[in-house]
């Protein structure tokens, strides 16, 4: 897992210039790579951070006498793959940055959940955990929509499950690699078909980028897992990747409005009525769960997001509700000129 987050952190850093440049679904601001990046990010240390913790310490010994590392009991957590996803996971949901980030970072949470006991992946839990996934981020938005990255999501999923079915839930190594190999190429699929499902990628002759951004996620699982390099030619045909910002937005409206996220504790019933609220204001509402436990009240952690002409009523409506933190407000117009995230070794993949 922490491999997996890592090679992902790298590649979406010097995909994100890419991303930016043909990101105009649902608004043309320009920024689903670095969304994408910062919040794979956010995921990728607390990873780090949890090998820090973990490692041994070198204890005071008797004179004469070798060195003892003097370590605790192991930690549960460490050989736990849903555990240390879900830490991942819950690090992603605190920092996730717009619609791609949000929707990554409640992929993350919900792959995390059938995993959680288990010391190795095989076909089975990769099956379960990317339905399970694909399902929570379809049930996040309040209006989700065809031909996004829920889209790739989804088609990754139902590839996983056909190889598992095939195979009777055998729990090899091999139908593991199987497993991968029909999740990313379904995606490519996936990928390539947004661009006739959403209106304004037909018209602009691209393809969605939350979509190449999961796809990329995706192959970085399968790197990962298999120990094998990225597949160089993944992305080769996908229409207007070649073609860097600003290219694809100078020609566009200026999208108005803005993108308000926080994170706060709310009741079910709270929860439900912010929801109701923020879809009559605007549009893009995403609302998720931060951690699975509710407090001594019943109350949940909820990670917010929503597309507002306005902030000053969402968060005054967000502020009768709860006390929120985190609160970002960001203009939903591009910025031209602006740095994307770093490449980090140097070079594109």
């Amino acid at each position: 897992m922490k491999r997996w987050l890592g090679k992902a952190e790298t590649t979406l850093g010097n995909h994100s210039d890419r991303l930016n440049a043909i990101n105009i679904f649902p608004v043309a601001d320009g920024d689903t790579g670095t969304n994408l990046y910062l919040t794979v990010r956010a995921a990728a240390q607390a990873l780090q951070s949890l090998d820090t913790a973990a490692l041994p310490q070198i204890g005071a010994e008797p004179a004469g006498e070798p060195p003892v590392h003097a370590v605790g009991p192991p930690d549960p957590a460490m050989n736990d793959v849903g555990a240390v996803l879900a830490r991942a996971g819950q690090a992603a949901m605190e920092q996730a940055r717009g619609n791609s980030g949000t929707l990554f970072a409640v992929f993350l949470c919900a792959a995390a959940e059938p995993l959680a006991g288990h010391h190795r992946l095989g076909a089975p839990l990769l099956a379960a955990a990317l339905n399970r996934a694909q399902i929570r981020a379809w049930s996040a938005l309040s209006d989700p929509v065809p031909g996004t990255m829920l889209s790739v999501m989804e088609a990754a999923a139902r590839a996983a499950a056909a190889v598992d079915a095939a195979h009777d839930g055998d729990d090899s190594n091999h139908t593991l690699g199987l497993a991968l190999d029909a999740a990313v190429e379904a995606a490519v699929a996936a990928v390539v078909r947004t661009e006739d499902q959403l209106e304004a990628l037909h018209n602009a002759h691209v393809v969605d980028a939350g979509g190449v951004g999961m796809l990329l996620v995706l192959d970085c699982l399968r790197s990962a897992v298999l120990g094998e390099e990225l597949q160089d030619k993944l992305l080769d045909g996908l229409h207007g990747y070649d073609v860097q910002d600003p290219h694809i937005h100078q020609a566009m409206p200026r999208d108005e409005g803005v993108e308000v996220m926080c994170t706060i504790t709310l009741s079910p019933l709270d929860a439900a009525m912010m929801r109701q609220q923020l879809d009559e204001m605007g549009d893009s509402v995403i609302m998720s769960q931060v951690g699975g436990a509710a407090d001594a009240a019943g109350a949940y952690r909820w990670r917010i997001h929503v597309h507002v002409p306005d902030a000053e009523p969402a968060v005054a409506l967000i502020r009768s509700l709860g006390d929120p933190s985190d609160i970002s407000i960001s203009e939903l117009a591009v910025s031209h000129g602006e740095p994307a995230a770093p490449a980090l070794d140097g070079h594109d993949r």
